[in-house]
């Protein structure tokens, strides 16, 4: 699995946890968003974490 910017944005859009925690990392980190953004993805999202089905979900076609 891939790292994508726009998914990963489209992913904190939908999800208000991770909207909370993409703020939360930003402000204790210092971190720009996309430092963030590539941050949460690899806590939460890539090697089995518990949006990687919701983020996988963003690359399928719209049927």
């Amino acid at each position: 699995m891939k790292y994508m910017k726009s998914q990963m944005k489209q992913l904190v859009k939908e999800n208000r946890e991770l909207q909370k925690s993409l703020k939360v990392l930003m402000a204790e980190h210092d971190l720009e968003k996309n430092f963030a953004l590539k941050a949460l993805y690899h806590s939460e999202v890539a090697e089995g974490g518990k949006y990687q089905l919701d983020y996988q979900a963003l690359d399928l076609p719209k049927g």
